[in-house]
C-alpha cells in the first residue's frame, strides 16, 4: 500500500472528487482526515470509510474561515503527531457571463477556491516543513489552463492555483514539501446530474475518449502524486481530461 500510515488532510470529502480520494488513499493504508462545510454528508462519508476498516476522522470545516482550518490542523496534528498530504479538493462555482456576473457570485468562487486553498495550505505548511517532509496537492481545472465561457471567477481561481502551486514548489521545495496541482476535465459527480442529457453529450464530444472522467480516475492521480512514486514531481499541474486540449 503506497500510503500506509501516512495522516492525509482532504478539503471537500464529502461527495465527488473529495470523497472518492479519501476512498482511494484509505486503501492505500492512509489515515484520512475528511473535511468539508457540509457537517451531516462528511460525518456520514467517514462512517463509510470507518465501516470498511479505514482509520477516518471527520471535521466540519469552512476553508474560508481561517480559524476553522488551523482548528482542525491543530487537532490532527494532536492526534497523529504529523500531517503527511493535504489534497486541497474544496470548490465552488457560481457561473455567469461577465456582464451578468454579480459581485458576490465573484468573490464567493475566489473566497473558497483561492483562499480556502491558501488557507489550508499555508496552516499545514509549517507543519510540513518543520518535519522536513510532506506534500500538498490543488484542485485546479482544465478551466484553469484554457478559461471557459461564463466562468470568470471559477477560471480566475483555477489559474490563481497553477500559480499558488508553483510558487509554492519553489518555497517549500528546498524543505523537502512537494507541491502539485491536478487539472480534470468534465467529471462524472452529482453536480451534472442536472445537467440536459444535450450538454452532457457536447462534453463527451469535447473529450478524445467521448466519455466523462469518473470521480475514482481523478483520485488515482492524486494517490499518485502522494505517493512516493511521484517524489521527484514538483511544481506541475498535470491535465487529467481525457485528451481536451488535442
Amino acid at each position: 500500500m503506497k500510503l500506509q500510515g501516512r495522516v492525509a488532510i482532504i478539503t471537500g470529502a464529502a461527495a465527488g472528487i473529495g470523497f472518492a480520494t479519501a476512498e482511494r488513499f484509505a486503501a492505500e493504508g492512509a489515515i484520512v482526515i475528511l473535511c468539508d462545510v457540509q457537517e451531516a454528508r462528511v460525518r456520514e462519508a467517514a462512517a463509510k470509510l470507518a465501516a470498511n476498516g479505514a482509520t477516518v476522522k471527520a471535521f466540519r470545516v469552512d476553508v474560508t474561515r481561517r480559524d476553522e482550518v488551523d482548528a482542525m490542523v491543530a487537532a490532527v496534528l494532536a492526534a497523529h503527531g504529523r500531517i503527511d498530504v493535504l489534497v486541497n479538493n474544496a470548490g465552488i462555482t457560481k457561473d455567469a457571463r461577465l456582464a451578468k456576473m454579480t459581485e458576490a457570485q465573484f468573490d464567493a468562487v475566489i473566497d473558497v477556491n483561492l483562499k480556502g486553498v491558501f488557507n489550508c495550505a499555508q496552516s499545514v505548511a509549517a507543519v510540513m516543513t518543520e518535519q522536513g517532509k510532506g506534500v500538498i496537492l490543488n484542485a485546479s481545472s482544465v478551466v484553469g489552463l484554457y478559461g471557459n465561457f461564463g466562468q470568470t471567477n471559477y477560471s480566475a481561481s483555477k489559474f490563481g492555483v497553477i500559480g499558488f502551486t508553483k510558487t509554492w514548489a519553489r518555497e517549500l521545495g528546498p524543505k523537502g514539501v512537494r507541491v502539485n496541482a491536478v487539472c480534470p476535465g468534465f467529471v462524472n459527480t452529482e453536480i451534472l446530474r442536472t445537467v440536459p442529457e444535450k450538454v452532457l453529450d457536447g462534453m463527451k464530444e469535447s473529450c478524445w475518449m467521448r466519455r466523462l472522467a469518473e470521480p475514482s480516475e481523478i483520485a488515482s492521480v492524486y494517490a499518485f502524486l502522494a505517493s512516493d512514486d511521484a517524489s521527484y514531481i514538483n511544481g506541475v499541474a498535470i491535465e487529467t481530461s481525457g485528451g481536451m486540449s488535442l
